[in-house]
C-alpha cells in the first residue's frame, strides 16, 4: 500500500533534486562565460588591415620604409 509513495516518491525526489540543481549551476557557469566573451576587446571588432600594418610599425615588427608600401599597397586596393 505504502509502496506506491515511498517506492516513487521519495527514492526519485533527491534523484531530480541534484539534476535541478546541477542544471542551475551549469546554467550560471555557461552565463558568466559567456558574458566574459562578449566584454573581452579582442571580439569587440574586427580591425581593419591599415590598423594591423600601424600596429605592426608600432611594435617595431616592420621599418618606415615597409610601413609605408604597405599602406600605398593597401590604398590602391580601395
Amino acid at each position: 500500500m505504502m509502496n506506491g509513495f515511498w517506492g516513487w516518491g521519495w527514492g526519485f525526489g533527491p534523484v531530480f533534486m541534484l539534476i535541478f540543481w546541477g542544471l542551475i549551476i551549469v546554467g550560471i557557469i555557461a552565463l558568466v562565460r559567456w558574458l566574459g566573451e562578449e566584454s573581452s576587446p579582442s571580439r569587440a571588432r574586427d580591425k581593419t588591415a591599415a590598423e594591423i600594418v600601424q600596429e605592426r610599425y608600432a611594435r617595431g615588427e616592420i621599418d618606415r620604409q615597409e610601413y609605408e608600401q604597405k599602406m600605398q599597397d593597401l590604398e590602391r586596393r580601395g
